[in-house]
């Protein structure tokens, strides 16, 4: 008798591969009807190991068909680019394996003559992101369209699972539990540090089946090595010097991918390898999300069959999408955690048994030192955790519109089935009773107006009966909010794609700015459309775009310590520490180096005042946070004025009066009693909080951001929320969006979790204070961050001249 796996086991060896044991223990656990969460590295086969899973579910639980199969699958993926290529792996077995299913995909690219056709009838398996699900629960028949569903798959699951995006993917499988009691969830991954918790948060806490795969696949992490790091460096300092070194290993390999973390980056660096290598026009490409949908995917296809050189690309081509043609990935400046390392050097050796290798490539010295923790990190397998959003009620008001839009709800038995989703585990009745008020009259403060009264009980059951409400809902149905943005087109009407609202809005007619790899000369703005035709001029502005700073994960902090702490017993045996050998051994002759067990503290007077700089190494968002914090503390007593900066590895308070910084010394000043309090009191948080509830007020569907064609802009959307803030502010105190907008702030723009962390650690460590003669190497970036908002480029570098020649002066009189 043939084992249930046959078919599967036959399918691959037809294609030459033999199953791993890790696909064969995906495929029984389906089998079996157990959910759970693959983790595998990149390129081992994953997606096989849950599609022919999910392929010998269906022929188990149906029984064979002449005509096409009712849906049954359901493959969310957090990203269109990757879905279509998902959408092409899962066609492949389906001839010799399920002949009677086909495979769709739906998301917002999908064009309406598809999507007409789906809704006559749905494919077998359906390739969709979160965004495009929920607006499947909108639709009237979406029980009976969805209660076949008996398999559900969502692919990098990490990318989802620590923000509102993943929250909607945990609301929809809740309800689709409830429609299909016997429907399975798998989760794959790559690169986490969670794993049972991550399983946990897709299964609702149900059991579920933890499988790993153990691939012997050799990863390595090495550094382009600059020519001359010197003994002082700050953000950007080596930038153009890698030039040339970066140009000679695209010049080596067959295809290359670069990796930058900002859109501006990947902007300028696409710019620099032309203008080194014109010859390359064609060859290389850029790619990043801003970019129209056509010439992304002219450059993806162009990857797959081997026709470009290289592509300058961010997070856009971070995902699964296989291009096996790329031989080398290099990353420019840190990847700033192990997680999206892994996951970029994984784009290069894209198959089972192919190694992978990533190159760093420094934009300042501190950078070389975190190539070695990156790498001591990876290999001692210290992945990044994610968690779940706890309790987003902005998520909670839209879902609960999109099930009374999608057949309805009563009260008790949705109450339920959202407290099975994770984030939602410790849902109070209240706060039920709250979100319930809110979208049936407005809440306290919104009961005057229609239009806040999106759902009515009618005849038992809550529903949508306005059909321009319906409507609007479905137009904002998602939880992706940032800048407003505009297309971008030529006068003579090609796009290229889009860009802030807010970047245009800065631009004079005439301004030139580079963008999709052009340099464009801005000529006006008409129906929210921003109209450029080429520029004759040499230089322009670049972009920049929301979220283009990351921090420095805890682990890569936490193995940065370890690292400098081996320095400082002299280990400079890697490349990487010997390159930056002279900026180190700089810092220790007018410095000390931080320590896990040290808190390094630098004083320093100069004409511009008392310098005082802290080295916590807690990354930009808790380092902001702090800042903020010490400057008010120290300032509480004895009032003065801060200046502040910071980077992933310290602060720097600058005053113009002396401080007293015993408090600094003695630790009480990080104390965490009343953290709460002296944070909203140290910074502007009723502006923090306003800016965070735009975004509340958009995914809550208060803030309606037009109909097609007709967007509203974004001052109309910040008047708009403003006011709802206001209101809400006078007159509904109790409001739980304004309190969820300044929990987003503590817990995401300042981490206040992390920031209580570090100044607990801050508080245990012995305390290493240094008052400097001259400011050392890891003091200067801090105060080159503060001079960029005060000083033209011109300017900044005749200062850091003069700084230099000082240093040198100072070193020579330095034993």
């Amino acid at each position: 008798m043939d084992s249930p796996l046959t078919p599967a086991d036959a399918w691959f060896a037809t294609r030459g591969w033999q199953a791993f044991g890790f696909q064969h223990e995906v495929w029984q656990a389906m089998l079996a009807g157990r959910s759970g969460l693959l983790h595998a590295t990149t390129g081992s086969g994953k997606t096989y190991a849950v599609w022919l899973g999910a392929l010998l579910r269906g022929q188990k639980l149906n029984a064979p068909s002449r005509g096409s199969a009712p849906l049954q699958v359901l493959w969310i993926t957090p990203m269109r680019a990757l879905a279509a290529d998902s959408t092409r792996a899962l066609q492949a077995p389906l001839p010799e394996l399920a002949p009677h299913w086909t495979v769709g995909l739906r998301t917002g690219d999908t064009p309406s003559a598809e999507r007409a056709r789906q809704d006559r009838r749905w494919p077998t398996a359906l390739v969709t992101t979160p965004e495009s699900l929920s607006l499947m629960l909108t639709r009237d028949r979406a029980r009976e369209e969805l209660a076949q569903v008996h398999t559900v798959i969502v692919d990098e699951w990490h990318e989802l699972l620590g923000n509102k995006r993943g929250v909607q993917v945990q609301l929809a499988l809740a309800r689709l539990r409830r429609f299909n009691p016997q429907l399975i969830a798998w989760g794959l991954s790559a690169t986490l540090g969670n794993l049972m918790q991550a399983m946990d948060v897709l299964l609702g806490g149900a059991h579920g089946a933890l499988v790993q795969g153990r691939i012997d696949k050799s990863l390595l992490i090495d550094t382009l090595i600059p020519r001359d790091p010197g003994r002082f460096s700050w953000a950007g300092h080596l930038g153009q010097q890698m030039q040339q070194p970066v140009i000679d290993e695209i010049d080596r390999s067959a295809t290359t991918l670069v990796f930058t973390n900002t859109r501006s980056q990947a902007e300028l660096w696409y710019q620099m390898l032309l203008a080194a290598r014109p010859d390359w026009a064609g060859v290389v490409a850029l790619h990043h999300g801003s970019l129209d949908k056509d010439v992304r995917e002219w450059v993806e296809l162009g990857l797959k069959e081997g026709r470009l050189k290289a592509v300058v690309a961010t997070s856009s081509l971070d995902l699964g999408v296989d291009f096996l043609p790329v031989e080398r990935v290099l990353q420019i400046g840190s990847a700033k955690g192990v997680a999206r390392l892994l996951q970029r050097a994984g784009r290069s050796g894209h198959a089972p048994g192919r190694p992978s290798r990533v190159t760093l490539v420094p934009t300042h010295t501190m950078e070389l030192v975190e190539a070695v923790a990156a790498r001591r990190a990876a290999q001692a397998t210290r992945v990044e955790k994610r968690e779940s959003p706890d309790k987003p009620l902005d998520v909670l008001v839209q879902h609960l519109v999109t099930i009374a839009l999608g057949g309805g709800f009563t009260s008790d038995e949705l109450y339920d089935e959202v407290r099975s989703a994770y984030a939602y585990r410790d849902l109070t009745p209240a706060e039920w009773r709250w979100a319930l008020n809110f979208v049936e009259r407005g809440g306290e403060s919104l009961h005057a107006y229609p239009e806040y009264h999106r759902v009515q009980l009618v005849d038992g059951v809550y529903r949508v009966p306005d059909r321009g409400i319906a409507r609007r809902h479905k137009l904002q149905v998602g939880t992706i909010v940032g800048d407003a943005t505009m297309q971008v087109k030529y006068m003579s009407g090609g796009k290229i794609g889009t860009i802030e609202e807010s970047f245009i809005a800065r631009l004079k007619k005439g301004d030139c700015f580079l963008f999709g790899g052009r340099l464009l000369e801005f000529v006006r703005v008409q129906d929210l459309v921003a109209y450029v035709r080429k520029a004759e001029r040499k230089r322009g502005a670049v972009p920049r775009w929301n979220g283009g700073k990351m921090p420095l994960s805890n682990e890569m902090a936490d193995m940065m310590l370890e690292v400098l702490r081996g320095v400082e017993q002299g280990d400079f045996f890697e490349p990487e520490l010997q390159a930056a050998e002279p900026m180190l051994v700089t810092q220790q002759r007018l410095s000390h180096l931080p320590t896990p067990q040290t808190l390094l503290i630098e004083r320093h007077v100069s004409r511009e005042g008392h310098h005082l700089y802290l080295y916590p190494f807690a990354g930009r968002y808790v380092h902001m946070g702090l800042a903020s914090l010490l400057a008010w503390r120290l300032a509480k007593d004895r009032p003065n004025t801060f200046s502040l900066s910071f980077n992933d590895y310290g602060l720097e308070l600058l005053s113009a009066l002396p401080v007293d910084v015993s408090s600094v010394l003695d630790g009480s000043a990080f104390s965490t009693e009343h953290l709460l309090e002296d944070v909203l009191a140290s910074l502007n948080s009723s502006e923090l909080s306003q800016r965070r509830f735009r975004e509340i007020a958009r995914v809550a569907g208060l803030v309606f951001t037009g109909y097609p064609g007709a967007p509203k802009s974004m001052k109309q959307l910040q008047a708009s929320s403003s006011l709802f803030y206001e209101v809400f502010r006078k007159y509904d105190a109790g409001n739980l969006l304004l309190a969820q907008a300044e929990r987003e702030v503590l817990s995401q723009e300042l981490d206040i979790r992390r920031l209580r962390a570090t100044l607990k650690a801050m508080g245990a460590k012995r305390i290493d204070e240094v008052v400097l003669k001259h400011p050392s190497p890891m003091s200067l970036p801090l105060m080159v961050e503060r001079f960029r908002e005060q000083l033209t480029t011109e300017k900044l570098a005749d200062r850091l001249d003069r700084i230099l020649r000082d240093a040198e002066k100072t070193l020579q009189k330095t034993p």
